[in-house]
């Protein structure tokens, strides 16, 4: 129980009838008499105020929370007896690693008897892994305002953090409603001899007459035809890096789950496009495989595979990675590795696997640029360690660039692109490479 401030004041008159009595002596029993009524108002007080039982607390989120996005969490509140609007304040207890988007840890709202309130905030999980919620803690005001009580509601329960599905679920909502330039995508098609419709338009005599939609030639009184769009169903292989490089952070956030981000989003895309897509994750050894499959099945093998990841302290081997995946994989698809330049001391293995990579596949480097080190690269100079500090930075960044440019000049194709732009840079060369029919 807590005093309010208007139950405070109640009491903190007694003290001037108290310094009456200096003068006026029955000022005494005057001040008693008000403590007597002032007791007697904090107990009816206290026995009209909703009682620990008069409440049902339930906490409401997705059953997978997504690693570095906001994932809305929502604790319905039911108040099942009195008559007036009680104020509240709750405070939940989320894993104390998870940021949040309120500034305060009590969460303030006001209760309808018989009517659910609703409160809401956002968590922003910084890692993939097994977490758990805490408890309930409700504080509620007395009706007359004197007094306020406190519970605590069991609700602890575990949750799981996957890599990032809100970006999936917002792809998938644009795409319905053909609004993918809000994500930086540009949407790309080929028209030709598929079996997925694409759009209806006037006949042409090149057209075949199977082509013809009788239905819309009878509504507009004229030909029309209908336009498909070509399936052309490829191999998408992803192999993954979860060595030490990839382990460092951006932000809160490592590398290696900004490329995991990257991968599910891929992998959706791709199985929505009727490709194939394969994972292999590698760090001094192979880790995982998975075949190549088509399907929304295997975007779920996909998901729970990279949930599952975990980041090594040690160097990738690419040769063993590679060469494990040229075992396995012989027909030609888009190859795309994920990786780190940065620190690495395999970096000449990497350019030669690539390369001898080519000549079967069309292989697709992508590594996270770090805006830490372009930061440090162009930071004014004042001291000796600012000096030092952009030099270093300089070098690495001057490292990295011939290293993605000797690349380029042998025909492999990269992607350096800002950990939060990761996604979008992806997809969007995705489909680029799907149009330009370069898989």
């Amino acid at each position: 129980m807590q005093l309010t401030l208007r139950g405070l004041v109640l009491l903190l008159l007694t003290a001037p009838l108290l310094l009456a009595a200096l003068w006026w002596p029955l000022a005494v029993w005057v001040a008693a008499l008000w403590l007597i009524v002032c007791g007697a108002a904090f107990v009816a007080d206290w026995q009209l105020a909703p009682k620990p039982a008069d409440w049902t607390l339930a906490r409401r989120h997705d059953g997978r929370l997504s690693l570095a996005a906001q994932n809305l969490v929502e604790i319905e509140i039911d108040l099942h007896s009195g008559v007036r609007v009680a104020p509240i304040w709750l405070r939940d207890t989320p894993p104390p690693t998870f940021r949040l988007d309120v500034a305060q840890p009590l969460l303030a709202a006001r209760a309808v008897p018989r009517r659910p309130t609703v409160v809401r905030y956002h968590v922003w999980p910084p890692r993939r892994g097994n977490f758990a919620f805490g408890d309930l803690y409700l504080r509620w005001e007395s009706p007359a305002g004197l007094l306020r009580r406190q519970a605590r509601f069991a609700a602890a329960k575990p949750v799981k953090v996957y890599p990032n599905l809100v970006d999936v679920r917002q792809y998938d909502l644009l795409l319905r409603r053909n609004r993918l330039w809000e994500l930086g995508l540009r949407s790309t098609r080929q028209l030709g001899a598929g079996n997925e419709f694409e759009r209806l338009r006037d006949y042409t005599p090149d057209d075949e007459y199977r082509r013809i939609n009788w239905k819309a030639t009878a509504r507009r009184g004229r030909p029309i035809s209908v336009e498909y769009e070509t399936e052309r169903s490829q191999n998408i292989y992803v192999l993954l890096d979860v060595g030490r490089m990839m382990r460092s952070p951006v932000g809160d956030i490592a590398k290696m789950d900004y490329a995991i981000n990257a991968v599910l989003l891929l992998s959706y895309v791709a199985v929505q496009k009727g490709d194939r897509v394969g994972l292999l994750t590698f760090a001094d050894t192979v880790l995982h495989t998975l075949a190549p499959r088509s399907g929304k099945a295997q975007f779920h093998r996909l998901l729970e595979q990279l949930y599952a990841v975990e980041g090594q302290r040690v160097e990738p081997n690419y040769g063993i990675a590679f060469g494990e995946f040229a075992a396995r994989q012989h027909k030609r698809g888009l190859v795309l590795v994920f990786t780190d330049l940065t620190g690495s001391i395999s970096v000449d293995a990497l350019v030669a696997q690539l390369v001898r990579l080519r000549r079967q596949h069309l292989p697709l480097l992508v590594t996270v640029a770090d805006p830490a080190i372009n930061r440090l690269a162009t930071q004014p100079i004042t001291d000796s360690e600012s000096l030092y500090q952009r030099t270093v930075a300089e070098r690495v960044l001057g490292e990295r660039r011939a290293t993605l440019d000797r690349l380029r000049r042998q025909g492999v194709q990269t992607i350096d692109a800002p950990a939060d732009e990761l996604s979008v840079a992806v997809i969007d060369r995705y489909l680029a490479m799907k149009e330009r029919m370069l898989i």
